[in-house]
């Protein structure tokens, strides 16, 4: 079966669950109540920023570069992005709050469950099974925080909405979600089969969905199906979430379930960079090195080698202390495609902890043109025709659900890899210009065993020549200088170390950049190698230290 084939069947309401619903609505008619209390104590195994939680005592919800005003009535219908709406009726933020500690922080999270509760006509995203699940989780691993010191009053809604929206949640499974949000969902009904003992039967049905979402989320390789370090991130958190909630509880965990985590625990250490953070590929920033360090202790110690994530396509070559990601793989298809971007054979190279060549990274939750400015080609290191992307952005609307992901995109990529004379290779293409300009784009990439050389190769196949553009976005704290041959641009990073840009037949340009791949973005600069439609369609390359 397809993956569009899997899809529309997940997304065909069953009877089952239209039934199920029905019964849940009848529950909820008849006011049914929730326990005093939970029965097992939970507890979030995340770190807050408590300069988040600072800000939200003062009404400001910052998430993934953006910020959001929180006005009394925050939880009806908003014009914030998606993405933005979502975390904020996840209330994961509550993590925040609990790591600035005041008894302000207790009083202003307390004041946002309740605003939430009698919120009449709130935002419709409150109710999709990720963020419900999402809720669930944050609440009950929260309650000792924010609830077990209020009143009767306050509790007993509390416990009564955590039931309801677990039933609420019971009914909508199978998760109709195909990328890492349906596990989100998974565990946030583990959470309350676990807390709550009278919806300890969703605990078997929760298992019975995890299985098959397990295999169809995470390649060979253990990488995630959305080709994003971010998405990755977020799904062995939920796994090791999962673990632990089943441990809690005195259950063993199945096997795929402990299996996938380590591989995906070793393919997150795999797509790190030296100095600990992510590669920026597919709406990812750099994260913190010290929350990855925390979910790979969480998952466990992944055995054998790092793996070169040649299953999802994001190629890892690793020379001394050298690093460098292609993304050599098909875009990830509808459903999947949510944090996508047309940064097909863009790449990324750092030497020990400095960063050199970057993606300019992401805003996801950025409303305005900058979220889908910084997913076009253009915004990441590679080749780009007639100043057109290789995939096509479509435009998120505001309010709209789910985000509307890629259209136009490469049908076929293909890579190799070899070892040849010290110089580890790697040789790929892509179509993702046929249909537009009857143009294939190959690139290849040359790593010496110390890291110290990358040589490189873009060329145009086709018919007719095209204009086109090579970039290599440089990490904020690179600066950039053309040498007077007008032909190398020297490099330095901020531990001093040199490197030197050389191109044949093209004339180099130091242009302005931007960096989202940080909490705030940044100016950078950018080394554009010009090609012309008169001109040759083969460029030659070498980034050598100095």
């Amino acid at each position: 079966m397809t993956q569009e084939q899997r899809m529309t069947q997940a997304q065909k309401p069953s009877l089952t669950r239209r039934l199920r619903g029905l019964l849940n609505r009848l529950d909820n008619l008849r006011g049914a109540q929730g326990p005093d209390a939970p029965a097992l104590s939970l507890r979030d195994p995340w770190p807050g920023d408590p300069s988040r939680g600072a800000r939200l005592v003062k009404a400001e919800l910052e998430f993934a570069g953006a910020v959001l005003a929180m006005p009394p009535d925050i939880f009806a219908p908003t014009n914030a992005t998606s993405l933005m709406r979502a975390h904020l009726h996840g209330f994961s933020w509550l993590r925040d709050l609990r790591a600035l500690g005041t008894d302000a922080a207790r009083t202003r999270a307390r004041a946002l469950v309740s605003d939430f509760m009698d919120t009449e006509k709130p935002d419709p995203i409150a109710t999709t099974p990720d963020v419900t699940g999402a809720r669930l989780t944050a609440w009950l691993g929260h309650y000792d925080f924010f609830a077990a010191s209020a009143d009767d009053g306050f509790r007993q809604e509390l416990m009564s909405r955590l039931a309801r929206d677990a039933r609420n949640l019971a009914a909508s499974m199978p998760p109709e979600l195909l990328d890492q949000r349906a596990l989100t969902a998974l565990k946030g009904l583990a959470a309350a089969a676990i807390a709550m003992p009278e919806h300890a039967p969703y605990l078997t049905r929760t298992l019975k969905f995890l299985a098959p979402e397990l295999k169809r989320q995470f390649y060979p390789d253990g990488c995630h199906a959305e080709r994003s370090p971010a998405a990755h991130l977020a799904a062995l958190q939920d796994l090791t979430e999962f673990r632990a909630l089943l441990q809690a509880a005195g259950a063993p965990p199945p096997e795929d379930l402990l299996l996938t985590i380590e591989r995906a625990a070793a393919a997150l250490r795999a797509l790190r960079h030296g100095d600990g953070g992510l590669a920026l590929f597919n709406g990812t920033k750099e994260d913190l090195p010290s929350l990855i360090d925390l979910v790979l202790a969480q998952a466990g110690r992944a055995r054998g080698t790092l793996s070169a994530l040649t299953s999802c396509g994001l190629h890892r070559l690793a020379a001394a202390k050298a690093v460098l990601f292609l993304d050599a793989g098909i875009p990830p298809g509808p459903g999947l495609d949510r944090f996508a971007h047309a940064g097909t054979l863009g790449f990324e190279y750092s030497f020990g902890k400095d960063r050199l060549i970057v993606n300019c990274g992401a805003a996801p939750a950025l409303a305005g043109s900058w979220s889908n400015a910084l997913r076009a080609t253009a915004a990441h290191s590679t080749l780009t025709i007639a100043d057109v992307s290789s995939s096509e952005i479509r435009d998120s609307e505001l309010g709209r659900l789910p985000a509307d992901g890629l259209g136009r995109r490469p049908t076929h990529v293909n890579a190799h890899r070899q070892y040849i004379g010290g110089v580890h290779w790697l040789e790929a293409n892509h179509n993702g210009w046929e249909k537009l300009f009857g143009a294939i784009h190959h690139r290849r990439l040359g790593l010496s065993d110390n890291g110290e050389e990358l040589q490189g190769e873009d060329l145009i196949e086709s018919a007719t020549p095209q204009p086109f553009a090579i970039r290599f976005h440089l990490h904020p704290n690179v600066t950039a200088s053309l040498q007077q041959d007008g032909e190398t641009v020297l490099l330095r990073t901020p531990s001093g170390l040199g490197f030197r840009l050389h191109a044949e037949g093209t004339a180099p340009r130091v242009e302005e950049s931007v960096y989202f791949g940080q909490s705030e973005p940044r100016r950078a600069e950018q080394i554009v190698l010009p090609g012309h439609q008169d001109g040759p369609q083969h460029i030659k390359w070498t980034i050598t230290r100095v």
